[in-house]
This record gives structure tokens, sequence and C-alpha cells, in this order.
């Protein structure tokens, strides 16, 4: 997705590519062109090129932390993926190494860059919705259904830092306080539904120690009250997403499955039920290319940063408090 994004546009070039499966690599180099010269097998070699002017950090989360680092060390702007790191202890490193540094980063929470959230953090920001009262949030995929997947990254705390709820989880997160604010306290409750998965090699079945679902109450600042709902095991879903905004004078609701839609109901306008909304072209972004404009000085202010990542992963973590403590967690 990251590649796609920086090949559909002018601004950028693929330089190079790293990755620790020689195969891949290959395969990749070949199906993008880039010269044997230009492939890595380790992110150090390809980060101390001199012709390197940005990277999109795409790796499972226990090594975002060291390749982040290394990005921050050699000085070449990054776009990480979520979450920014296994634990908020890691994510406070990286996020006080930057305060040393104007280095341009960005964290890849994708659904800042869907035209309907945009739109709607306008809404909101205009007074349209008044107080809000209320957040209700999910985000179902239906993948961990099937117990011939194998025990890949995902499924491994020790790899991932958490399942679901990091997975998917933390982009819903992102969004509600993106949207709305930070979260106050949390209580929460998951469960592992298929406790083991086959293993790689083919070779007997290894033990899931990560959530496949996980629910979590919280507060957010201003006494909003908010519900998320997250599960890889919600049958029939592919990649649904819906948050809902309740406020003294009006709501939004933003639903994402194939194409991302917005629905509102605003006093102001006089509305009786809800109404799908255009959404209007300045919202429109591509997250890859809002990475080359703030590479290039042009960002717009919304991009997510360390420090957004950092807040982040301490709810997370908070909430895996609340899971393994069964209590409120106040942040």
């Amino acid at each position: 997705m990251h590649i796609s994004g920086l090949l559909a546009n002018d601004e950028a070039v693929l330089w190079s590519i790293c990755d620790c499966e020689e195969e891949v690599l290959a395969s990749r180099g070949e199906q993008y062109k880039i010269p044997e010269s230009r492939r890595y097998l380790n992110y150090t070699e390809m980060l101390a090129d001199p012709e390197l002017e940005a990277v999109s950090i795409g790796t499972p989360n226990y090594n975002h932390y060291e390749i982040a680092c290394e990005a921050i060390k050699q000085q070449k702007p990054f776009a990480l993926e979520k979450p920014v790191t296994l634990d908020a202890r890691e994510a406070a490193a990286l996020r006080d190494l930057l305060t040393e540094t104007d280095l341009p980063h960005m964290i890849c929470f994708s659904y800042r860059y869907k035209p309907a959230v945009r739109y709607a953090k306008w809404l909101i920001d205009q007074g349209k919705l008044g107080e809000i009262k209320h957040v209700y949030g999910q985000y179902l995929q239906g993948w961990g259904l099937n117990k011939q997947i194998p025990l890949v990254w995902r499924f491994r705390k020790e790899l991932s830092g958490s399942g679901a709820l990091g997975d998917l989880g933390s982009h819903l997160l992102d969004l509600q306080r993106f949207l709305v604010g930070n979260v106050e306290r949390v209580m929460a409750d998951a469960g592992t539904i298929t406790k083991e998965r086959p293993l790689l090699d083919g070779e007997g079945k290894g033990e899931v120690d990560v959530d496949d679902f996980c629910h979590v109450l919280a507060r957010v600042e201003g006494g909003v009250s908010s519900t998320m709902s997250i599960s890889r095991f919600a049958f029939g879903r592919g990649n649904f997403q819906q948050l809902e905004i309740f406020g003294e004078r009006g709501a939004v609701l933003y639903n994402l499955e194939e194409e991302d839609a917005l629905y509102v109901k605003l006093a102001e306008d006089g509305d009786e039920i809800f109404r799908k909304i255009e959404i209007p072209a300045v919202f429109q972004v591509d997250q890859m290319t809002a990475f080359i404009n703030l590479v290039s000085g042009q960002g717009d202010g919304y991009d997510a940063t360390m420090e957004d990542g950092y807040v982040n992963q301490h709810t997370i973590d908070s909430i895996l408090v609340s899971l393994k403590e069964q209590r409120w967690i106040f942040i």
C-alpha cells in the first residue's frame, strides 16, 4: 500500500527496498525494477545511503523501535506503521529522540486520510454538533475465524504487543482522539477465541497469546462517554469501520467498508433524519502524498506525529492493564 501510493505520485521515486527474506527482496526488486545494488537485506545499510531522502517503515511491530531509531540517527524523514512500538516505554524514547530534531515524520494512522473523516473533523471544529456527549466506535474484521491461518506475527505477543487491540484498535483510538479528544480512563474486556494455530513450518501448532477481540469502555476529556468494539472474529465483516459521534445539536456517522461515507443530522439544517452528504474535494488526500508533502515542508498539520503515537500506545498499554486487573485505569 505504501509503495503503490508513492508510485502514484510524480514527486517521489522508489529508490531502494529492504527485506530480511531474500526471495521476497528479489521478487519485489524485479517487480519494481530496483537495481540489485539498491536492494538491501539489512536496513542499517539502506539507511546509510546518502542519496536516500526518506523512508517508509512497514515492518512488524517488534522492530519499529530499532528501525525508527536508526532513521533518526541517519536523519531520514520517515513514515512509521502503527502501533509505533511494543509499549509506551519505547514510544516515549522515540518521542524524546525527536524532540532534539525537527526531522519530518509521520505515524501511519491511515484513516486520518479518509475524506469523510476530515470533513467530519471540520464539521465538529465548526461547532456544528455542539458539545459532544457520546462516541460509539466499531472496527470489525472476520478473517480470524479461519483456523487454518498460521501463527503469523500478529498472533504472537512478543512480536506484536497485542492482538486486535493494537492491530485495529490503535486506528479506532486515533480516530476518536483526532475527532473528539484524549481518553482519560478506560475499562476493557477481551479474549482469545482460537487459542492455537498451525506453525509456519507446518509442524504442529503454537499458542496464540494475544486478544482476538477487545471491547473498551472509556471516558474522554470533556466528559464524553465512549465505547469501542474491536474484533477479528466478526463473521461477514471485511474491513468494517464505523464511528458515531453525538452532540447536543447534531450527530455524524462515519462508515467505511468498501468506501468511506459520512451521514449527518444537524439541528441548524433542520434535519429530521440522517442524510448522506457529499464530501467536498478539498478534503480529498492520499496518505503517501501527505508524507511527500510533509517531507517537502508542505504538511497540512493533520499528520500524526510521534507524540500522537506515544499517546496512542500509552492508551493501549492502559487498556492491557485494565484487562489484567479488571478495573478502571486512569491515564
